[in-house]
């Protein structure tokens, strides 16, 4: 049975069982980038367990042809991304984890925001690595919610639920993401495991020092920048693109 994507994205979207896209409507097709588990093995809480070899699916730049242009004049991509259902040994599939870099000639880093457009999103935030160490913030997003990544946070994705995780993202187009203080930390501060019952736990990195704080921080809207929670940001774009002159001049909102 297919998943319509149709409501949430604001575009003519729809997934298999498994997540992966199916594009209609004249939406040219997107071939994914997959991440593999082999890929990511320095930032598993246990790297020898057993897990699916493919962890995820980025689809990157999707767009309609006559809105092409007006997304490099604004310097954004639009991204989809599947995160699979499942577990690696106890822990929850998730994405690799990333800073962003600071905009040249500013002292602020590029922000990013996600839209969950199908199942359960479990965001976890982090400043970065310093001798006071870190702070992590938890978000959990359910489908039409929006997420902020503000300057000077790392994130994580993780699907903590039973079904493929789809959601999609705002960015700058003219960045390269940060994986490298992540990977030097074996993962995020935090792993989210399953635990008994069938209840979810986070377990400390106790490579991070001292150990971090973690906070619950409830989903919120941002109508300043067309994020409102059930309006597809896709389309909140369409009608007034400048709102987004947040993500390509952080500097000026931050």
């Amino acid at each position: 049975m297919m998943i319509d994507l149709q409501e949430t994205s604001g575009l003519p979207l729809k997934a298999e069982d498994d997540g992966l896209l199916v594009f209609a409507g004249g939406l040219p097709a997107v071939e994914p980038q997959i991440r593999y588990k082999r890929e990511m093995l320095d930032v598993l809480l246990d790297p020898e367990a057993k897990g699916p070899e493919e962890l995820y699916y980025m689809y990157r730049g999707v767009c309609h042809p006559e809105d092409k242009e007006l997304l490099a004049e604004y310097g954004l991509r639009y991204d989809v991304t599947v995160i699979r259902a499942g577990r690696i040994g106890r822990e929850y599939i998730k994405t690799a984890g990333h800073y962003h870099p600071l905009k040249e000639g500013t002292d602020t880093s590029y922000p990013e925001v996600y839209e969950v457009l199908s199942g359960r999103a479990h965001y976890l935030l982090q400043t970065e690595p310093g001798e006071d160490g870190v702070e992590a913030l938890l978000i959990e997003a359910f489908p039409g919610d929006k997420v902020l990544i503000p300057p000077g946070y790392g994130h994580i994705t993780i699907n903590p639920g039973n079904v493929p995780l789809i959601m999609s993202n705002w960015v700058a187009a003219g960045f390269a993401s940060v994986y490298g203080p992540v990977r030097e930390l074996g993962g995020g501060a935090y792993f989210e495991i399953a635990a008994a019952g069938g209840d979810e736990e986070f377990i400390v990195n106790p490579n991070y020092r001292p150990t971090p704080s973690l906070a619950a921080r409830r989903v919120e809207d941002w109508p300043q920048f067309g994020l409102v929670a059930g309006s597809p940001m896709y389309l909140e774009f369409l009608k007034n693109p400048d709102q987004f002159a947040f993500l390509t001049h952080p500097e000026n909102y931050f």
